[in-house]
């Protein structure tokens, strides 16, 4: 799959982003080894720690549903500027990615930028 494809599969999912509080609207779409695309989005709650950011929203569902391997995640934010994945979704996607997998990051503005899981999180903690 297209990096532009599953990053377009972000964009749409972003439109049931619920951020009523930051007004910040988040889509992600994760590749799955299995050749897969689960989407999420940002749901936010009055109690801001509850807040679940979209990245993780998309891999549970992608986990929930039996996939451990990710391959890829598109996350398309609503500023203008390009967003990456917390410091948390960051741990979460390597728990089921490696250094190789691709994190495409888009603004509202159509601009993005890709990296991999290895350039955004180069020391990420692991037991295996």
């Amino acid at each position: 799959m297209e990096d532009t494809e599953l990053l377009q599969m972000a964009i749409e999912a972003k439109k049931n982003a619920y951020a009523p509080y930051s007004h910040y609207q988040v889509g992600a779409a994760v590749l799955t080894g299995g050749k897969h695309v689960y989407t999420g989005v940002n749901v936010e709650n009055v109690s801001f720690g509850a807040t679940n950011c979209a990245e993780r929203t998309a891999v549970f569902k992608a986990v929930s549903e039996g996939e451990k391997k990710i391959i890829a995640v598109a996350v398309a934010g609503s500023g203008d500027t390009i967003p990456y994945p917390c410091g948390i979704c960051r741990q979460v996607l390597a728990e089921f990615g490696d250094q190789g997998t691709r994190v495409i990051c888009s603004n509202s503005n159509g601009s993005y930028e890709v990296h991999t899981l290895g350039e955004l999180l180069p020391h990420a903690f692991k037991l295996r």
